[in-house]
């Protein structure tokens, strides 16, 4: 085993009723619901098999407690930095779905079949958040050799900075998914750089579900 290999686990945050509700998110701030709550505490019981070195979190209250539950469990230190906060959709945060269909057509097409060339007014495209979140890993990766930590983020933070990551060409953000409370592994070498091993892990999320059908 390459003694520099670092070890990166980026999680998505658990459910939020706007999760359930089909409501655009963003940077608007909403809270774990109950769901939401069990699975943070289950992603924290699974990453158990891991030793922790940090936690990285948005600013985000929904990012904030899911990594505060799995720092907590590991008895780590906890980081919250802005590069890793949630896109910013401007005028659509906090709106449903179908009111968006319903008085921007032409731009919620465009978000169902290629969103990485939208541009909300006041808002953030893929790319900038593509931009500011795969530098900040690379950061976290290369000034921590041979550690292992976690990043508590978003959707449409995730998707991006894992094509990023890999060098996959647009369109690429329905190509990746990304469930509430799964979790993806990365290896990172000087020789290698970043080498995907797992991918939107969600079984302690199954079972979960299973337990409160």
């Amino acid at each position: 085993m390459s003694h520099d290999k670092t070890t990166i686990i980026l999680v998505r945050h658990g459910e939020t009723d706007a999760n359930k509700e089909g409501i655009f998110r963003g940077r608007a701030d909403f809270p774990l619901n109950e769901n939401g709550l069990r699975q943070a505490e289950a992603l924290a019981r699974e990453l158990a098999r891991f030793k922790v070195d940090f936690v990285v979190s948005s600013p985000l209250s929904r990012a904030l407690k899911t990594a505060q539950i799995i720092a907590e469990s590991q008895s780590c230190p906890l980081r919250v930095d802005e590069r890793f906060t949630n896109i910013s959709l401007g005028k659509w945060e906090g709106v449903p779905h179908k009111v968006v269909a319903e008085k921007c057509t032409h731009e919620y097409e465009l978000w169902l079949t290629q969103p990485e060339k939208l541009k909300i007014p006041g808002g953030e495209t893929l790319s900038e958040v593509m931009a500011r979140s795969v530098a900040a890993l690379v950061e976290y990766a290369e000034t921590n050799s041979g550690r292992t930590f976690v990043v508590v983020s978003h959707r449409a933070v995730l998707k991006p900075l894992i094509a990023g990551l890999l060098e996959i060409k647009e369109p690429y953000f329905w190509k990746i998914h990304m469930d509430t409370g799964a979790y993806t592994v990365f290896y990172h070498t000087k020789a290698r750089g970043f080498v995907l091993y797992i991918h939107n892990y969600n079984r302690h999320i199954s079972k979960l579900t299973k337990e409160h059908m």
